[in-house]
């Protein structure tokens, strides 16, 4: 069983920069290729970027591309999500996900997530 807790939201001004993780009891997440997505209000849940099990091959949405950088480390069970230049519109609850290996590529669009975090909220102000 693998438990996914968010951590790292917060209130920040735009232009400014975020990192958020993602760590995991139990099962290694290294079985895993992992995703971020984010849900605004009103809004249905985005795909924001995703890492292949090894960290190989890394996977943007458009909309975050050259701004966000997504990473892992396998030895410390962790997915980080650095964003920068944020902007209002990243005002989201951002999620974490497990996902199986080989669906870095197409994790925004399939959605075949295995476990889901529980969300850390990200608040831009203008």
């Amino acid at each position: 069983q693998v438990q996914l807790v968010e951590s790292g939201g917060g209130l920040v001004q735009a232009g400014g920069s975020q990192r958020l993780s993602c760590a995991s009891s139990g099962r290694t997440l290294r079985d895993y290729a992992m995703g971020w997505f984010r849900q605004a209000p009103g809004k249905e849940r985005e795909f924001v970027a995703a890492i292949s099990a090894s960290g190989g091959t890394t996977f943007y949405a458009d909309s975050v591309k050259g701004r966000f950088t997504i990473s892992r480390d396998n030895a410390k069970n962790t997915v980080t999500l650095q964003m920068n230049s944020l902007n209002p519109e990243d005002t989201a609850v951002y999620y974490c996900a497990a996902a199986p290996r080989g669906t870095t590529r197409t994790m925004g669009i399939n959605r075949r997530i295995d476990y889901w975090g529980t969300g850390t909220l990200v608040t831009v102000s203008s």
